[in-house]
């Protein structure tokens, strides 16, 4: 928003009415998130910034906003866009019709595989999209010595992106163990970022550990999946960010804690969303209809979606329908349910004609599945004496038990993780329950945050023919039965991204959910259920390619 004297001269002209505004949207209904009040009246926009409210005005272009009500745009506080499975560009084309205007994302997905490389290409991206992508430089890559990834970020390595201007600060940070054992990488790079913004990550931490992690200048969390949780980190300063993805829900839990006095603390985020449930719920817009319909306050639920999140961030110049902000606008039908009739970015109205010219960055990460062909031998395991640990799948959440059971017993199926990046071979394997297959086998190169390949499987052969299915598509989801594909979704791009459009992204995943209940598994989002299994930063008990993973003893079993 860098103006010279040009710039403000015209913005006085027409914010003052010797001259007409550029737009005017006459007589509409407007949500002041600061007072709450309905105000009605003309909003003036000039070289996409609002300079009238209010008042009345005349204009270049008029648009009779009568029968809408207009809201400030939405703000996406964490996202991890490689979740979609699409490109930064084709995220863009999904979401901002949604209302979602601004965006800050993380790309330690891409980061964990391809280092630099990986954040360099989001970096590229934010300035070609035409929703705002601001990007946390990844902390945690790896997340942990506990897995194999792709590469290793130090905190020189984020220092030399840290001037870029799309960047606001250093992104997630996932670990906190290594924090609280006063690690020295991760040290270095709080140390690094201890004059800006640091992004939080701290599932079920609580107590002193919390003080210790809160006080490293950690400003936030969207790990929360419970009021008593949530309460406790707005009590020691930490900003709630309200999660709804396509496994953690948690929205539910936490609106109850959104009132007048704390919604200036708490903001909405997707982390981890696909395309599929986007299309079939919603983005931003989803998680605000959601917390109405659980009773949430209106203006409270709005400003939290906004102006709220802009402010946690220093995104000063948006967040409020108010002159001297972005016309970034989201116009209604129903305030109520947040029905999106049109979405406005810088003063212009959104439309298939806004994406035309938008040039997507060269495509990197091809060739990244440094896996050779598997075969049923490789999932053999000898049979356990007495109770294993098993990994137990709670649906809708990543947060996983650590179960002792007796095997072989019904519901508990193989999974084994493959190192993909070329560096040391290592397969780890285990049995998992909660998928309920009866047949077949899962395969994904998505595997947070190392994104080695994972297979769940009711049978060695089918993992296997899913697994060497992957290699072949150089990433991506596979299903199997009886030796055959029933459905997948390549990924060539890092083994995360489609090269494809995020609509027939989105189909092949409605195809993949087909194929996966068709095999017995009743969980409502079973390909990030099982992406999730490899993160050894979630209690209670994960798979990496080095082993089964106790998270809360922090090590190898």
């Amino acid at each position: 928003m860098v103006s010279d004297h040009a710039d403000l001269s015209r913005r006085i002209d027409q914010a003052l009415g010797r001259a007409p505004a550029d737009l005017v949207i006459r007589e509409t209904t407007f949500l002041n998130v600061i007072t709450g009040e309905r105000d009605r009246g003309d909003i003036a926009i000039c070289d996409g910034i609002i300079v009238g409210t209010h008042e009345s005005y005349e204009g270049n272009r008029v648009v009779d906003g009568r029968a809408l009500t207009i809201v400030p745009g939405f703000i996406d506080t964490h996202v991890h866009v490689e979740s979609t499975c699409v490109t930064p560009t084709e995220f863009d084309r999904c979401v901002l019709p949604r209302g979602t205007t601004t965006a800050i994302c993380d790309p330690h997905e891409i980061a964990n595989v391809l280092g630099l490389e990986g954040l360099s290409y989001f970096l590229d991206a934010s300035e070609r999209t035409v929703l705002d992508l601001f990007v946390q430089l990844s902390s945690c890559v790896p997340a942990t010595d506990l897995e194999t990834s792709g590469a290793s970020l130090s905190a020189e390595d984020l220092l030399s992106l840290r001037n870029h201007e799309n960047v606001l600060g250093l992104a997630e940070l996932m670990n906190y163990p290594g924090l609280l054992m006063k690690d020295p990488a991760v040290l270095d790079k709080v140390a690094a970022f201890a004059d800006g913004h640091i992004d939080g990550h701290c599932p079920l931490v609580t107590g002193k550990e919390l003080n210790a992690y809160a006080a490293c200048g950690i400003r936030n969390c969207h790990e929360s999946t419970s009021f008593p949780e949530g309460r406790e980190k707005l009590r020691k300063g930490m900003q709630v960010l309200m999660r709804e993805g396509s496994v953690s829900k948690d929205v539910g839990s936490l609106i109850p804690l959104l009132d007048p006095r704390t919604s200036p603390f708490m903001a909405f985020c997707t982390d981890d969303r696909n395309p599929l449930d986007i299309a079939e719920e919603g983005h931003l817009d989803h998680l605000i209809r959601k917390s109405l319909v659980l009773g949430a306050p209106i203006t409270e639920t709005y400003r939290a979606a906004s102006w709220s999140a802009a402010q946690a961030f220093g995104l000063r110049s948006r967040g409020l329908i108010a002159p001297g902000y972005r016309a970034d606008l989201v116009l209604l039908t129903d305030l109520n349910t947040c029905r999106v009739f049109q979405v406005m970015k810088d003063g212009r109205f959104v439309d298939d004609e806004t994406f035309a010219d938008i040039e997507p960055p060269a495509e990197v990460g091809r060739g990244s599945i440094q896996l050779k062909t598997v075969s049923p031998e490789d999932f053999r395991m000898p049979a356990p004496n007495g109770e294993t640990s098993v990994i137990g799948v709670i649906p809708g959440s990543i947060v996983t038990e650590h179960l002792r059971m007796s095997l072989p017993a019904e519901g508990v199926a193989k999974v084994a993780v493959f190192e993909r990046h070329g560096k040391n071979g290592n397969v780890g394997r285990g049995y998992v329950r909660g998928f309920r297959l009866r047949r077949g086998a899962i395969a994904s190169s998505v595997g947070h945050d190392s994104h080695n390949v994972i297979v769940v499987g009711e049978n060695d052969e089918d993992m296997a023919a899913a697994v060497n299915r992957l290699i072949d598509l150089e990433g991506g989801f596979v299903v199997t039965a009886n030796g055959e594909v029933r459905a997948e979704l390549p990924l060539p791009l890092a083994g995360l991204l489609s090269d494809r459009p995020f609509e027939e992204v989105r189909d092949r995943l409605a195809d993949l959910r087909t194929a996966v209940a068709a095999l017995g598994s009743t969980l409502e989002e079973p390909l990030l259920q099982l992406a999730f299994l490899p993160l050894p930063v979630i209690p209670h008990l994960k798979i990496t390619d080095r082993g089964l993973v106790d998270v809360d003893a922090f090590g190898l079993i």
